[in-house]
């Protein structure tokens, strides 16, 4: 398939619990052997943010045709929020955010997002975060009760915020992950307009992409990889082997991600 490839959520930086480095050659070696045009990166491995933030405009910098910077702020640090988005997109050209309530144990409705959601609300900006739905079912007995594991990010969450802030566009990565997940999200987009997407996952059933595209639509639906967590060319493959339309095929790799950041592609 001859199509531009964007990969709309994608990791900088050193996570060496797991065996992640920056090693930025390396790096787009393994995009050119997947296929993949250009990446949507980010960085949360740091509490400082601004430093996340300088090491992705510092990868754009020695690769300005291969990347795009995706923002990262935590509501931990308020004071900090607005100026650090402020100098993403108005100096490094950033183009969207991305949010990561599990790992700050504030779900995503949280009010301490409340200034972030108002300033990208303003702008008109994209805001990605990961949405995860996956749940554990008790024993019978009763010993290990029923849960769900990253309520935090549960689809249902968004809807809200979607009304409420009409004017971001919602990225959900992973897509709710499990299968109870996914029908969340698919159902939480049909719901709003302003809701997309995002398909990797490691929790998928084998016709994921095509429960995406029958229930929300083709349109709404990103390629993303989590590289370099995972494989991009698995997550590529759900795509291409998926029983859906070429023209879907193409949207979702890369045209639907132009469009929404309004990037040109040939």
């Amino acid at each position: 398939m001859n199509t531009p490839v964007i990969d709309f959520h994608s990791h900088l930086g050193r996570w060496a619990r797991l065996g992640m480095d920056f090693k930025l050659e390396e790096y787009v070696s393994i995009m050119d052997r997947a296929g993949i045009d250009i990446s949507c990166i980010n960085c949360i491995n740091f509490s400082d943010a601004r430093r996340g933030n300088d090491l992705v405009a510092r990868a754009i910098t020695e690769y300005p045709d291969r990347f795009i910077g995706v923002a990262y702020v935590t509501p931990m640090y308020p004071s900090e929020t607005i100026p650090e988005l402020e100098r993403c997109f108005d100096q490094l050209g950033f183009k969207f955010i991305k949010l990561y309530p599990d790992y700050l144990g504030k779900p995503i409705d949280d009010q301490s997002y409340s200034g972030i959601f108002e300033w990208a609300n303003e702008r008109k900006i994209v805001i990605m975060s990961h949405s995860s739905y996956v749940p554990i079912h008790g024993t019978a007995d009763g010993s290990h009760p029923a849960s769900s594991d990253n309520t935090l990010t549960m689809p249902d969450r968004f809807i809200p915020l979607a009304e409420k802030y009409d004017g971001v566009t919602w990225v959900l990565a992973h897509s709710g992950n499990a299968r109870p997940g996914q029908k969340m999200a698919t159902a939480a987009a049909r719901k709003c307009p302003n809701i997309f997407l995002e398909t990797c996952t490691s929790l998928a059933e084998h016709d994921t992409i095509e429960l995406l595209v029958s229930e929300a639509g083709e349109d709404r639906i990103l390629y993303g990889s989590d590289m370099p967590l995972m494989e991009p060319l698995y997550q590529i493959g759900r795509i291409v082997t998926a029983d859906i339309p070429e023209l879907a095929k193409i949207k979702i790799l890369g045209s639907n991600a132009a469009k929404l950041l309004q990037i040109p592609i040939a």
